[in-house]
């Protein structure tokens, strides 16, 4: 895949990586599975930087992995082009547009009072009902399609709302995990096409050594040392960890994280995911919003970079590791299986999230269900854009307000 960049200097081929995912971070509105599209067209379609059966390949592989799945391709169409540097290239350039966003609404939705103000922020919540109701419909009509998968989705469900704490979703991930190793051979398809990437395996083995080195060892610092920065930087590490499906699945972990632990209240919180949607990019930054709003240090410009940094940095590291066995291990039936059952997990999980801490947050009266119904409609049957959601929804409740 790199053939093309021969003669091409090597900080040439850095600054077109730059430029193009620039532009995509710039324009790349709608949530990861847009961004596949935005990726394909760019890729296969104009550029031809990679062939259709390399692009299907590496999109199997990020949805596969935990952690950001739009990002992760970025990364490693980047990875492609021009090593490590491309993909740093690549990552920085394809977020930055929307975490500096963020990072504006951060500071500025404090200076946000009065009853309009409030008004707006609590339209920002309603966003979130219908953003993510449109996202458990979509993923249970993908994810859990058959009766195997919907009982691991509803069990996950039932685990993570009725035990109401963050241990619950580990839990839920792992019956899904077990579910589908037993339940759900049936379901795996058999693997084609073939991706291979110049990453040793040493290099991959030391990439997944450090992944479960930062995960499990980063708890352990943080009650050595009892450093808000260490707790902060491991609270958004676990979290980009462990997001199964990506998107807007990071929501019910990070407001574990973040909701439950008193660094955000939970209507800041909401009122910074329905922000989210309006911004184009990745899902994930949304990390900096909470780093740049916690209610303690490390905060502001600061704490939006560790969150960043750390939400990012697991996807990344396992990809990485992954790269050099993925074509052997993922025609593995077993590992199919296993992969089905933990994102039927993901499905519960995200619908135990819309339940609570969204709906019980957001929805207080008939005005408020009225206008999350009209967004989820308009979001899944006359397939707006979600920046229009949250105009709507925003507009919305300020008009609802001043009636």
């Amino acid at each position: 895949m790199n053939a093309s960049l021969s003669k091409q200097p090597l900080a040439s081929a850095v600054a077109e990586v730059f430029r193009v995912f620039l532009k995509l971070g710039l324009t790349s509105f709608g949530g990861p599975i847009a961004h596949l599209g935005y990726y394909r067209n760019e890729f296969v379609v104009r550029r031809k930087w990679l062939d259709e059966s390399s692009f299907a390949d590496l999109v199997a592989l990020c949805q596969f992995l935990p952690g950001p799945a739009s990002s992760q391709v970025a990364f490693a169409v980047g990875l492609s082009r021009v090593g490590f540097l491309g993909g740093l290239a690549a990552w920085v350039a394809f977020t930055t547009p929307s975490a500096l966003a963020l990072l504006i609404f951060a500071y500025c939705s404090t200076s946000i009072t009065g009853p309009i103000g409030a008004a707006a922020l609590h339209g920002l919540m309603i966003v979130a009902v219908a953003v993510v109701a449109q996202a458990v419909w979509g993923m249970a009509r993908t994810l859990a399609p058959d009766w195997q998968r919907a009982t691991i989705a509803l069990g996950a469900a039932l685990i993570v709302v009725l035990a109401g704490n963050s241990i619950a979703q580990l839990v839920a991930i792992a019956f899904g995990g077990v579910g589908g190793f037993w339940f759900c051979r049936e379901a795996a398809p058999h693997a084609t096409g073939h991706l291979s990437f110049s990453i040793s395996r040493r290099l991959g083995i030391a990439a997944l050594v450090c992944y479960f080195l930062l995960l499990g060892g980063l708890p352990i610092l943080v009650e050595a040392f009892h450093s808000q920065t260490l707790a902060l930087f491991e609270a958004f590490y676990r979290s980009g960890a462990l997001v199964f499906g990506g998107g807007h699945v990071v929501l019910p972990l990070l407001q574990a994280a973040t909701v439950d632990r008193g660094w955000v209240s939970n209507d800041v919180f909401l009122a910074g995911y329905g922000a989210t949607q309006a911004v184009p990019g990745p899902v994930f930054t949304f990390a900096a919003y909470l780093g740049a709003v916690m209610n303690t240090k490390p905060n502001g410009l600061l704490g939006a970079v560790i969150c960043l940094v750390a939400i990012f940095l697991p996807g990344m590291l396992i990809l990485v590791g992954t790269l050099p066995f993925w074509d052997k291990f993922r025609r593995r039936i077993d590992a199919q299986a296993t992969m089905r059952g933990i994102n039927a997990a993901v499905v519960g999980l995200l619908a135990a999230a819309l339940y609570n801490p969204i709906w019980t947050s957001a929805i207080h009266t008939a005005r408020d269900f009225g206008l999350a119904l009209t967004g989820f409609i308009l979001l899944t049957i006359w397939k707006l854009p979600p920046w229009i959601i949250v105009i709507f929804s925003a507009g919305g409740a300020v008009a609802l307000a001043i009636l």
